[in-house]
């Protein structure tokens, strides 16, 4: 990925619109708007509304109703559905034993910042690339927001596949500890080897009980049959140099995650991910809907 992603930087700016815009929230990531400059805010919402006519042609309306149709159908489903589904599993997973967890391609995830209580008892383990983890960091500094006891920094680059010398190498992370680890936003973005390699090699090092989380594309995605967003989505993120790469099945997925000693527990699909995720939401919102997104499905493994 390029040196400071803008990927991750417009997912945080779909959650942090979200989070100042709404009463009713699908997911409250109320510190992703201090994250992002002010500049870089109003930047990332004129280029979106101004785009207005390659994601709705037929649109008619302000810039800032065309800016919150593109941010509720095409920017925010995917960022707000996963990050309730993984942050909720979590909880249950610390509940159960689990006390480490592992934000891989952390971007600018705000978890350890707002940490609720339950997590007091885990080490925070946030695995990224120099340049986006050091970016991030400082524009943490910058809001005075004390760095968390239980957060540690793993600089990683998942591509040439150092990532796991160097979190081994952290003292604080623990082999024989069961841990949860997130892999949101990735499999998207390597090739799947490559997914099928860092899967196998996280399971190489985390105790039975451990389990990961992520999001995926469909086997319909690049085909004719994807719906319209994703098509949307796909040269979106190729414009700025950050391919989308794979797609899966259900079943391709299952056996890719039996090879590495994972067993699916939870596999959700776009009609699964808006009832349980933004059915509140939309019923407090019945002219601006959000709907999860075409083609991409959540899924939680535990290894056996």
């Amino acid at each position: 990925m390029n040196q400071k992603s803008m990927t991750a930087l417009v997912s945080a700016f779909s959650r942090a619109y979200h989070s100042v815009q709404n009463e009713e929230k699908v997911f409250d990531d109320y510190l992703a708007k201090d994250i992002l400059t002010q500049d870089e805010y109003e930047q990332i919402a004129s280029n979106m509304s101004k785009g207005i006519k390659f994601f709705n042609p037929s649109f008619e309306g302000t810039q800032d109703e065309a800016l919150r149709w593109i941010v509720d159908n095409q920017l925010s489903p995917t960022p707000l559905g996963r990050g309730a589904f993984a942050e909720g599993l979590l909880k249950n997973a610390v509940q159960n034993g689990t006390r480490q967890y592992l934000i891989f391609a952390a971007g600018y995830d705000t978890f350890a910042y707002r940490q609720p209580d339950w997590a007091s008892k885990i080490k925070i383990f946030e695995i990224d690339h120099p340049a986006t983890g050091g970016d991030k960091q400082k524009r943490i500094k910058l809001l005075a927001v004390e760095k968390p006891a239980n957060l540690y920094y793993v600089s990683a680059d998942f591509i040439r596949n150092n990532w796991r010398s160097n979190l081994l190498s952290c003292v604080e992370f623990d082999k024989s500890t069961i841990s949860f680890c997130s892999l949101l936003g990735i499999s998207y973005y390597l090739s799947k080897q490559v997914f099928a390699e860092t899967v196998n090699t996280i399971s190489s090092f985390i105790p039975k009980g451990s389990s990961i989380v992520f999001d995926y594309n469909d086997e319909n995605t690049y085909t004719d049959r994807a719906g319209e967003r994703a098509k949307k989505q796909a040269a979106m993120a190729a414009a700025v140099s950050e391919k989308m790469l794979a797609s899966y099945s259900f079943m391709e997925l299952e056996k890719l995650l039996a090879e590495s000693n994972f067993t699916i527990y939870e596999n959700l699909t776009p009609n699964e991910i808006t009832e349980q995720y933004f059915k509140k939401y939309n019923k407090a919102n019945p002219s601006h809907q959000i709907t999860a997104f075409d083609n991409v499905n959540y899924c939680f493994a535990v290894k056996k």
